[in-house]
């Protein structure tokens, strides 16, 4: 069993039926969702949330990884993780949402940036982007132009 797998099983035994709208029976093996009540609600085969949970299939398509987040009852950082477990190639899907990227930094960051002085400090944001930096940083990134925007 891979990360994937231990992920699904331990949320698929963390919902109890009744939270998902199934009667819990007088004998249960499991003590949340079986296989089989998984499948049915996500509607998918029993073999695949099986090979899902083995590790035998780590490529399942984003509509049948939405459909297995809503049946375990998935928080929006679960949903991620699961995706990130899966490396799900929806190219419409990003970790950050619809965040944009940082073009500032705070007062607090500027004024640890102030304390690191005469070091070389610098702050960029996801993609890259020189936000900030000391002027130990300025003079030897000076001749290569990568300061001239600041």
């Amino acid at each position: 069993m891979n990360e994937l797998g231990r992920f699904l099983r331990g949320r698929r035994e963390a919902v109890t039926p009744a939270r998902v709208g199934l009667p819990a029976g007088p004998r249960r093996r499991t003590p949340g969702l079986s296989r089989a009540e998984v499948a049915t609600l996500a509607g998918v085969s029993v073999e695949y949330i099986v090979r899902l949970e083995q590790g035998r299939d780590r490529h399942p398509s984003p509509s049948v990884l939405a459909a297995i987040a809503g049946v375990l009852l998935l928080t929006r950082s679960e949903r991620i993780h699961l995706h990130r477990l899966t490396k799900a190639s929806d190219p419409g899907f990003t970790c950050m949402g619809d965040a944009t990227p940082a073009r500032t930094v705070r007062p607090s960051v500027r004024a640890i940036l102030d304390h690191l002085e005469p070091a070389a400090a610098v702050v960029v944001n996801r993609l890259g982007a020189v936000l900030a930096h000391t002027a130990g940083y300025r003079r030897p990134m000076a001749p290569t132009g990568l300061a001239d925007e600041l």
